[in-house]
């Protein structure tokens, strides 16, 4: 097969994924219009959960035909795609984003946390189906939290506009942008992986960074559209609410299914690792209260030496 067909998905694919996030973005701040609840806690819970609907497929998926080394290598690294990717590409193209003090000191300090406490269980390599149950119940707290604290304006200003759009049209562009979302991203991966093997790409980097990128996709995209349409906090919310969905729900859920047992190089390199991004991206976040290109450009640097000492690792 020549690689004619698998460049058109791609592209194809790739211009469906942008079109969707922008119905996806439009209709996660319709939702916020219409519930007055802030923008950026709508990033946090509802797009953070549509979002990482793929990741959170893979490692119940992998957990569940015994390859849990997949499952926790998919929450964890996507922290670090997530952070130092796609936050900072989002940063890049809207120049600059503020960022809601009340939100950070929210998130912040729970999501370092739960990051903290399942680097406690994965410790000596094993997750149990008990410690998985526990990160779980965290994030249905978490989630009860943020959507009283949204609600009550706790989480940045509630929306407030004259007309708000029709909820029929609202939940088309939600439902309907999360699912583009979802499908052109599995499109985009498929193709690529397609596109790789043909120009004779080493299975070891197609999975550490074109699987690795395209379990983020949607996170990218969105990142993309939301920066596009002016509402670059509901893609601060969407990062914060995908670690934590990444940390909580991902690693509890593949753990309930089948316990996870990993060597423990990787807990000592993947954690580590994860961890000093997330605060690094949080200290950013702090300072100021405003992301910048400048930032945006010390966090894709710690995104290319995670992949890069990824690759040392492997080889």
């Amino acid at each position: 097969m020549g690689i004619g067909l698998p460049f058109l998905v791609f592209s194809g694919a790739l211009a469906l994924l942008l079109k969707s996030a922008g119905w996806f973005v439009e209709g996660a701040v319709g939702l916020a219009e219409r519930f007055k609840v802030s923008k950026t806690a709508v990033g946090v819970v509802l797009v953070g959960l549509a979002t990482t609907s793929a990741e959170l497929a893979v490692s119940v998926q992998a957990a569940w035909l015994g390859h849990p080394e997949i499952a926790l290598g998919n929450g964890v690294g996507s922290v670090v795609a997530d952070d130092g990717l796609v936050l900072a590409v989002g940063v890049l193209l809207a120049r600059s984003v503020a960022v809601d003090r009340r939100v950070l000191r929210s998130v912040g300090p729970f999501l370092l946390g739960g990051f903290g406490l399942s680097f406690l269980f994965a410790w000596n390599s094993h997750i149990s189906r008990l410690e998985g149950l526990v990160l779980v119940l965290l994030l249905v707290g978490y989630y009860a939290y943020m959507v009283r604290a949204g609600r009550k304006g706790k989480l940045g200003a509630p929306v407030d506009v004259e007309v708000p759009m029709a909820l029929s049209k609202v939940l088309l562009l939600f439902s309907g942008g999360a699912a583009g979302v979802l499908v052109s991203s599995y499109l985009v991966i498929e193709s690529g992986l397609k596109i790789a093997k043909l120009l004779g790409t080493p299975e070891v980097v197609i999975g550490l960074t074109m699987i690795a990128l395209g379990t983020s996709l949607p996170e990218l995209s969105t990142a993309i559209a939301a920066a596009r349409k002016g509402h670059a906090e509901v893609s601060v919310g969407n990062i914060l609410g995908a670690d934590v969905l990444n940390i909580l729900l991902i690693i509890g859920s593949a753990a309930l299914v089948n316990p996870i047992t990993v060597e423990p190089e990787t807990i000592r390199f993947s954690y580590p690792w994860a961890f000093f991004v997330v605060t690094t991206m949080l200290v950013l976040m702090r300072h100021k209260y405003r992301l910048n290109r400048a930032k945006a450009v010390l966090l894709l640097l710690l995104y290319g030496t995670f992949i890069s000492l990824s690759l040392k690792l492997t080889g």
